[in-house]
């Protein structure tokens, strides 16, 4: 059903065996070693695949971290609408370019691939039984192809012994199915439970470690308003404490493949996060330097006038203008009374005499005559 994972993830699998396999010299330890190699550069390539995702994923959580003050004040503003609360995030993570599936695109792809090889590798010894096993005789799963692998190199593959133990077996394993790893169903098995665990538990340790280490690292590199996030602070809780302590857990249940896939996955992604967030840094501070120059060219020299054409002309030009044309309307103003006042001021003008009033008083006085 999922052989659309299995097929190439056996594929680049089958390129790097191939290819380690014509290097090292043939025996079932160097034979274990390319088969470990071939596992380890599977991760590598994938890894390489997925590098512009990770700088995408980079770049996400660097915007988080910048949107959230933002977050904060919209969560506190309608704390008691969470509809409208998610609308105005939606909206905020739109206007910033924000997408949250970019920051676990990484994670998600490297799920399949997961899975992919633990089938795969589970798919060299098919005597379990259980869901998804055949159960098959030790005879018959040494004749079988594992998808892009012959049946040569399935018995290879189940021969090979990486420090004394087959790549696919693990602590908890039935003894029933070690009898697959034999050439001849008659011979006796060469390794023991407690070798098998000789090899697991410092591979697990390692792999929960480089786990703790990667996550530490990843929180480090957060500020202070992003860890105030609940949720920020929970995943960042889970991948330091509870993803290392999980692998401790089931460990046991791992094939020894897998956990060297688990190792491989983690020191790429310590190494590729330095890389990363070194190179961002570098980019960053070459910036500011570069504002920080343009900023000192434009300042005047000490001791020499400030140039206020450049300023004077884009920040106050119309300010000036209208200054100009406000100073020459009082010019001209001033113009017109000074040519008024050289004739003199002018005089009052006398009261005219109330011709009616002087009639009226005049003709009385003729009456009474």
């Amino acid at each position: 059903m999922l052989n659309f994972i299995y097929y190439p993830v056996s594929g680049i699998m089958w390129v790097w065996h191939w290819l380690f396999d014509a290097i090292l010299p043939s025996s079932p330890g160097w034979d274990g070693l390319a088969w470990a190699l071939s596992v380890v550069f599977l991760v590598f390539t994938l890894r390489a695949i997925l590098y512009k995702p990770f700088v995408k994923q980079i770049q996400t959580t660097k915007k988080m971290q910048e949107i959230q003050p933002q977050m904060q004040a919209v969560r506190k503003k309608y704390a008691k609408d969470k509809v409208k609360m998610t609308e105005e995030m939606q909206k905020l993570q739109k206007e910033h370019g924000f997408n949250p599936l970019l920051g676990c695109l990484p994670m998600l792809l490297q799920i399949p691939v997961f899975i992919g090889l633990f089938h795969v590798l589970r798919s060299f010894n098919r005597t379990a039984t259980g869901m998804g096993q055949l159960g098959l005789s030790p005879e018959e799963t040494r004749q079988l192809p594992n998808y892009f692998f012959s049946v040569d190199q399935v018995q290879n593959f189940l021969d090979a012994r990486f420090f004394g133990v087959p790549l696919s077996s693990f602590i908890t394993e039935p003894i029933t199915e070690w009898q697959a790893f034999m050439a001849h169903p008659t011979d006796a098995v060469d390794f023991t439970r407690g070798n098998i665990a000789v090899v697991v538990i410092p591979i697990m340790l390692v792999a929960s470690f480089a786990t703790y280490m990667n996550a530490r690292a990843s929180a480090k590199r957060m500020t202070a308003e992003a860890l105030e996030n609940p949720q920020t602070r929970f995943m960042t809780m889970l991948s330091q404490y509870v993803f290392p302590l999980g692998i401790l857990v089931t460990g046991p249940f791992f094939p020894v493949a897998i956990l060297l896939y688990w190792v491989s996955n983690n020191v790429w992604t310590y190494g590729q996060q330095h890389l990363v967030f070194g190179r961002i840094e570098r980019e960053e501070e070459a910036a500011r330097e570069a504002k920080q120059e343009k900023l000192k060219a434009n300042a005047p020299k000490p001791g020499a006038r400030p140039d206020r054409n450049k300023t004077s002309l884009v920040k106050d030009g119309p300010e000036t203008d209208e200054a100009a044309s406000g100073d020459t309307t009082t010019k001209q103003k001033t113009s017109n009374a000074s040519a008024g006042s050289g004739q003199g001021q002018p005089k009052k003008q006398q009261p005219r005499p109330n011709t009616n009033k002087n009639r009226r008083k005049g003709g009385r006085k003729g009456g009474r005559h």
